[in-house]
């Protein structure tokens, strides 16, 4: 899926999609994965539907441009019967398109774009590459003859307590050098060796086995990698032969199978066409069952709810009614309003009583001080008398 939104990716920008698109929304350019993961729903829908709506109208189909208000179902039924009409399948249901991003989304707008490429005339061409002119060397091989200064880059050293030791060339040329600064003059008369031929021949085999030299290999060399290269076709080349045989057969034996389904598909179709006919019936009949089920339901819902407001009012004027009622037939109240009619004529006999029992007594202390005065004013009046007497 990823692969997919880059090769999108890649033909929409051939199409010059940022400023013919992109440009009249105000929208910024698409990432690579923009299509392939999840971030804002209702963005990548609305920028899917008005890429597939431009990509159909690129391809020569005149499609009116979604807007952000319109039904989503309605919109990408259009968008999939314009595909249809292109020749290309759509095997998954339409609710994959309204997330805006997945496989399907890429799908949907790859095959637009290529189709949108084809009718503007665009078509795909091997890559041209530079030609490098590259310098004529001499590759030597093992048994050429090596300089001095070729050994001094390319040669090294192995070193190993369980190898032999190798001359040190370095050391081999510091030695020649010397001996060469030390020579007198060069004689310009013809030198004659005076050497054996049989031990020199000798000699030669007792040093050659310490005269190994070892190249160093360079990873990075580009003719090391053509080498590779030409080693991997000719595998390539040799499994390819190989496997040809079996893949064109497993090829031949899934034409056949799937022309077979093909036809068992065609025949299975055609035998239960009306059984899906009445199934398609019924599914209608079920739908509208339902509507009427939930307009139904509905209304016995509000009606339920208005029951039971009706029925608490009733339980409340009832209740009210039984307290009244029993206010009015229940005889308490008039025997204790009885009873608090003889209590009260007895504390009123009782404050009678106390009453005249106070009265009696400040009658009898107005009695008893009077009795007192006169008594009293009888003594101050005897004595006065007297003395006047005498």
């Amino acid at each position: 899926m990823f692969m997919l939104m880059e090769d999108l990716l890649d033909k929409l920008k051939l199409l010059s999609y940022e400023e013919e698109a992109l440009g009249r929304h105000n929208m910024r350019p698409l990432s690579r994965h923009y299509f392939a993961l999840p971030t804002n729903p209702g963005e990548q829908f609305f920028m899917f539907c008005t890429l597939a709506a431009w990509l159909i109208t690129k391809a020569g189909h005149p499609f009116e441009q979604p807007q952000e208000y319109d039904d989503p179902n309605a919109t990408i039924s259009n968008v999939l019967s314009e595909l249809r009409s292109f020749g290309r399948p759509v095997d998954f249901p339409p609710s994959k398109l309204k997330a805006g991003y997945g496989e399907q989304a890429c799908y949907v707008l790859d095959c637009l774009a290529e189709e949108a490429l084809k009718y503007t005339g665009f078509s795909w061409k091997r890559p041209a590459y530079p030609t490098e002119e590259l310098e004529e060397e001499e590759i030597t091989e093992d048994d050429a003859e090596l300089t001095l200064n070729k050994l001094e880059d390319d040669v090294v050293e192995e070193e190993s307590d369980n190898e032999e030791n190798f001359i040190d060339l370095n050391v081999l040329k510091a030695q020649t050098y010397r001996s060469d600064m030390n020579e007198p003059a060069k004689q310009e008369e013809i030198l004659q060796s005076t050497t054996d031929a049989a031990e020199w021949n000798l000699e030669v085999e007792r040093v050659l086995p310490q005269l190994k030299v070892t190249v160093r290999t360079d990873n990075k060399d580009w003719r090391i990698h053509v080498d590779q290269m030409h080693q991997h076709k000719d595998g390539i080349e040799s499994s390819l032969k190989e496997t040809r045989g079996y893949i064109d057969k497993l090829h031949n034996e899934i034409s056949r199978t799937l022309e077979k389904i093909n036809s068992r598909e065609k025949y299975i179709n055609n035998q239960l066409e009306h059984l899906v006919q009445e199934y398609r019936s019924a599914q209608a009949l079920l739908s509208e069952a339902k509507e009427k089920y939930q307009e139904g339901s509905g209304g016995v819902t509000e009606r339920i709810r208005v029951l039971s407001e009706i029925t608490e009012v009733l339980e409340r004027v009832k209740q009210e009614t039984e307290e009244k009622g029993s206010s009015m037939t229940d005889g308490a109240p008039l025997v204790k309003i009885k009873q608090a009619l003889t209590k009260l004529k007895q504390e009123t006999i009782q404050m009678d009583i106390q009453i005249g029992v106070m009265e009696h007594t400040l009658l009898q202390s107005k009695l008893k001080q009077k009795s007192n005065m006169t008594r009293d004013m009888h003594a101050t009046m005897i004595p006065e008398a007297t003395v006047g007497a005498y």
